[in-house]
């Protein structure tokens, strides 16, 4: 009798426990809640920041619990004094904006260097551009600016494209474009807008134009990489870099995708921009797993044994949210933001944020997997994307 009560009792507790499993899965996003979440993670990092040279927060290894910094001229330097801009505009508190200056102004120089890369628009535009959207610093303008030029000087007019590692041309022997470089169209955009030449708007224009044609297969996945003749323009072909293989799907780069063309679409009203993210878009939404948080490539032969990217996860959500407010189809519409609150619904919960773990924001983010670089890491453009899709949602629904 005791034992089959015993029974009853756990089975009772079973019952109960998924149940509320059910009901923490189906529960509306608390914004607020996880916007002061992000806010106590940065100042925790904040707190523990280094003085020097090599001071920006980059990722923290799996296992471990303090970041790994670089100096200004890293791809991400951008990124930590985007994320201070972003828990300062949550927060209005003051000792952020200063750090958030602070961090900003580090990355001046690569306003007037040579182009090393296409990463200028993720190093001034995350960080010098938000700063200026919240403070309207004449001085932020300049350096935004200047680095938009700086950025244009690797636009090749025979290819149509900016090339996005000079130091590859060798190793590729050709000129490269990665998908990456969508999102820094939006540095030219902007300068183009706010005082600089009128040819930065049409090199912008170009490089989408060109990528659309050529950065994707017949199902919309896209390549990480695609190779151009450098004297004839034409395309060689394509391959990756950071994927599985040149035929696969690597999730942050569709992710690059969903988020550069929707923003195309924001800065020239093309419709054929928008049409397109939602092709790239669509495609990514089929082939996610359950949790809506995507393996770190969609064709990885070991799925499910193998590592997530909250990094894409982020960046696609907070896509999602604009690609939103642009279609007119109202169940479109829903649809797309719908998924953007259930992929930030999943962000939120304990399995892939931090907390006491180590003091960056979100957990499970893979970097280069075929280097065996950043898997399943912290990294700080995972955090910034996951603030500002938070931020986004926040101003959408006006909480």
């Amino acid at each position: 009798m005791k034992k089959n009560c015993l029974q009853v009792f756990a089975l009772m507790l079973l019952m109960f426990g998924c149940k509320y499993a059910a009901m923490a899965q189906t529960a509306p996003l608390n914004v607020k809640a996880q916007l002061a979440y992000c806010l106590a993670q940065v100042k925790k990092s904040l707190q523990a920041s280094k003085d020097g040279d090599i001071n920006i927060p980059r990722s923290i290894p799996a296992g471990k619990t303090d970041w790994k910094y670089v100096g200004y001229k890293d791809w991400t330097s951008g990124f930590w004094p985007g994320v201070l801009w972003y828990a300062y505009e949550y927060s209005k508190d003051k000792s952020l904006k200063i750090a958030a200056d602070k961090f900003s102004r580090e990355l001046a120089p690569l306003a007037y260097s040579p182009a090393y890369d296409h990463d200028l628009g993720f190093q001034v535009y995350c960080s010098f551009g938000n700063g200026y959207r919240l403070t309207k610093d004449k001085a932020y303008k300049k350096i935004i600016l200047a680095t938009a030029d700086t950025l244009a000087t690797l636009f090749n007019p025979k290819v149509g494209t900016i090339l996005s590692w000079p130091r590859e041309v060798k190793n590729f022997g050709a000129h490269n474009t990665i998908m990456d470089n969508m999102m820094n169209l939006e540095l030219l955009f902007w300068a183009s807008k706010n005082g600089g030449s009128k040819k930065l708007y049409n090199i912008a224009v170009s490089h989408a134009k060109k990528t659309m044609a050529n950065h994707f297969r017949k199902d919309y996945s896209g390549y990480h990489v695609v190779l151009y003749d450098t004297i004839t323009g034409k395309k060689i072909k394509g391959i990756t870099h950071q994927g599985y293989s040149d035929s696969s799907m690597w999730a942050r780069g569709q992710s690059w995708a969903i988020y550069g063309f929707t923003m195309c679409y924001r800065e020239t009203k093309n419709p054929a921009y928008l049409g397109f993210a939602q092709k790239v878009a669509n495609i990514y939404l089929k082939r996610l797993p359950k949790d809506l948080i995507p393996y770190w490539d969609f064709d990885d032969a070991a799925i499910p044994n193998t590592p997530k990217d909250v990094s894409a996860a982020a960046v696609t959500a907070s896509a999602l949210i604009e690609l939103s407010t642009f279609i007119k189809d109202a169940k479109l519409s829903a649809y797309y933001l719908g998924k953007a609150k259930a992929m930030l619904t999943e962000i939120s919960t304990e399995k892939y944020q931090s907390h006491e773990v180590n003091n960056a924001i979100l957990l499970h983010s893979t970097g280069h997997k075929p280097n065996n670089s950043e898997v399943d890491a912290s990294i700080i453009y995972a955090d910034y994307y996951y603030m500002e899709a938070l931020l986004r949602l926040r101003a959408k629904d006006n909480f």
